[in-house]
């Protein structure tokens, strides 16, 4: 227990350990659940419901199709859709045939899907129309040999696919003409349907996935993620929701993008080997319409960020009834700080309870949580999750482990993490030594075991030598009522070698002067830390999970001083 504190802060019925944990797949989770209750709802999609019968038939016919189109055990399936039925059909086919899925942003511009084509080594790509041609034309030097396609309308409520055919089909890009040699997804799984299923096993120390780490950083490289590390993942966030969702019934929703880990293996895996339903949501942006689903389908998990949490709770269909939300029992919110106003704010409105939550793509979650029904602590990002340690340790000396409160580097051990980064021994060898994944996070553990993250350790900021941390600066920021956003970075200073910059949203409406936010900061920072350029902007950029790309921040500036 001296070595675990945060055991002890565990919700009643979470064990401290989940090993053995068993040995079997997605893959099988499926099957099994197709054969208990085939005629229950494994997803809903606009409008319309599949069941877990369905899901395997589909599954299968696509999986005997791939086949026959030569992909082999190993090989890499691409796959550039938003999350849509054809999402999961794909995945579990891909995995019915021995094979690898990599999931891509659809919205990578061609030069990025060519460079993400040529680092997975992908065979096959599966597309929806709107980026197939960007595909197509990214296809030449990569080892790519083929391109299916397929279209959202093909899983629509027979309503819905009459008026997108009708008013939307050709206008948004969704009509197109395949080239010699492409196949449509719907004609394969057709013609396959009934098919003997694939004679393939994968195991479970199989890869199931490559995710691509985030790019924010760096080059984007891919981190291998096992079968087994995917029922792992799933087993502990499905037991921590546990202590307050129903076995086999809540709804869970998948509004965040499965091409990050945090959708595909954290939620998605949790609500498979949970057995629970889950709703998938194409257009995470797309406010108006996730208001709409949840009101209909009255989920009672919702994962999202701090921006998403704010922007519901400021939402005029949930302003005039505050009713809509009041199915979810359950909110996770993840990729950046949650504010303690706002999870006041939101847990007031559905009367359930929205926790923090910590993970890399590297460690396949490897889940850090503040606990559901437990103490919660502000700025604290939670407690590890069974059978996860967390050690910080000195930057300079990684064998010299931290004591309570001093920030050091974060560094974890789980039985998920992943394999290796996609042939690049290297850079594999750099991010987990004995066992142990350097995430790079600069951090503390307090004397209970609960995780703070104070920033990056690249993202750290060193005007005149000394050492200022991007969040500190930023909390601060949003402590000003007229400040909404705020993304802190170093950049070039003549004088300090380094200097801090902020970059503001200001709330709408709202007015401030640039010396009278840091009149402001200048009662609360270190001197050093008060920010000595400060721009408002309109927005920040972010990754499609919500980071603040500081990187982009700190590009634009030295392209504008240059």
């Amino acid at each position: 227990m001296g070595a675990k504190p945060w055991i002890k802060h565990y919700d009643s019925g979470v064990p401290s350990t989940l090993e053995p944990y068993p040995l079997y797949t997605i893959v099988d989770l499926v099957r099994k659940r197709a054969e208990e209750v085939p005629d229950m709802p494994a997803l809903y999609f606009k409008g319309s419901a599949m069941t877990w019968y369905e899901l395997e038939r589909l599954s299968n016919a696509l999986a005997s199709a791939l086949v026959s189109e030569g992909l082999r055990k190993g090989e890499r399936v691409a796959l550039l859709m938003p999350n849509s039925p054809q999402m999961i059909i794909c995945e579990l086919a891909v995995w019915k045939s021995g094979a690898v899925v990599v999931p891509m942003n659809p919205l990578y511009t061609e030069d990025e899907v060519g460079y993400a084509l040529k680092e997975c080594g992908a065979e096959i790509a599966v597309v929806l129309t709107p980026f197939y041609r960007k595909v197509r034309s990214a296809k030449s030097g990569t080892g790519l040999r083929k391109v299916i396609a397929t279209n959202i309308k093909e899983y629509l409520s027979p309503l819905k696919r009459v008026l997108f055919t009708l008013l939307k089909e050709k206008k948004e890009g969704h009509a197109v003409e395949l080239e010699a040699g492409d196949l449509w997804l719907g004609d394969m799984i057709e013609a396959h349907l009934g098919s003997p299923v694939p004679d393939i096993s994968a195991l479970p120390s199989d890869p199931a996935l490559f995710l691509f780490t985030g790019g924010t950083t760096g080059t984007p490289k891919c981190a291998v993620c096992t079968h087994h590390a995917m029922i792992v993942s799933g087993k502990q966030v499905s037991t921590w929701f546990s202590v307050v969702l129903d076995k086999g019934k809540d709804i869970v929703m998948l509004n965040m993008p499965l091409f990050h880990v945090y959708a595909q293996v954290g939620i998605l895996g949790a609500a498979i080997v949970e057995k629970q339903p889950f709703v998938l949501v194409p257009n995470p942006r797309d406010l108006d319409d996730l208001v709409a689903t949840i009101k209909k389908l009255k989920p009672a998990v919702l994962p999202g960020v701090p921006t998403l949490f704010t922007a519901l709770i400021n939402h005029p269909r949930v302003k005039k009834d505050r009713k809509i939300l009041g199915s979810l029992k359950l909110c996770v919110s993840g990729a950046a700080p949650l504010l303690l106003e706002t999870k006041k704010r939101f847990e007031e409105l559905t009367g359930g309870r929205i926790i923090d939550a910590y993970a890399l793509t590297e460690s396949m979650i490897g889940s850090v949580l503040t606990p559901v029904l437990g103490q919660y602590k502000e700025g604290a990002v939670g407690i590890p999750a069974p059978d996860v340690d967390i050690r910080i340790v000195d930057q300079d000396r990684e064998d010299r482990e931290l004591p309570p409160n001093e920030v050091g580097e974060v560094i974890m051990r789980a039985p998920q993490l992943m394999k290796e980064y996609w042939q690049r021994p290297d850079e594999t060898v750099a991010a987990i030594r004995d066992g142990w994944l350097f995430t790079g996070d600069l951090g503390y553990l307090d004397e209970d075991g609960y995780l703070f993250i104070i920033d990056r350790k690249k993202d750290v900021i060193k005007p005149s030598g000394f050492q200022v941390w991007p969040r500190d600066v930023e909390e601060v920021l949003t402590l000003h009522p007229h400040v909404s956003e705020a993304g802190v970075a170093g950049v070039p200073d003549d004088y300090q070698g380094e200097a801090v910059k902020a970059w503001v949203v200001l709330r709408e409406g709202c007015g401030l002067e640039v010396d009278e936010l840091r009149e402001f900061c200048k009662a609360k920072l270190t001197a050093y830390k008060v920010p000595k350029h400060i721009k408002f902007v309109d927005s920040l950029p972010k990754s499609l999970v919500g980071k603040v790309l500081r990187r982009k921040l700190v590009e634009e500036h030295c392209t504008a001083a240059s």
